[in-house]
């Protein structure tokens, strides 16, 4: 996908030509997720980088190309892990479910 999807987070301002993006909302049910962490794992498996998601759920990574693991790590909730596949040029939108 090229893009955001509607309603998520806004692209203006980054050139996402030249740009590895992984973005995406964590969801519990239909519920969107505040204050889960989201972890970047790189192949090994090593840790990255790890941000907060908004009130909305939302978060963004700007990674180098190649597969990665999400881990999203939330109260109440088990450790959910997935694969991604990030390349210079476009986004890689991903959705969690808790």
């Amino acid at each position: 996908m090229c893009g955001a999807t509607e309603g998520g987070l806004s692209l203006d301002g980054v050139d996402v030509k030249k740009e590895a993006i992984i973005q995406g909302q964590v969801f519990r049910g239909e519920d969107p997720v505040g204050n889960a962490y989201v972890r970047l794992l790189d192949r090994t498996g090593e840790f990255t980088a790890e941000v907060p998601t908004s009130a909305t759920g939302h978060f963004r990574f700007f990674a180098g190309e190649g597969e990665w693991t999400l881990r999203t790590l939330a109260p109440k909730a088990d450790p959910v892990d997935k694969r991604v596949v990030a390349s210079v040029g476009s986004v890689a939108e991903v959705n969690v479910s808790i």
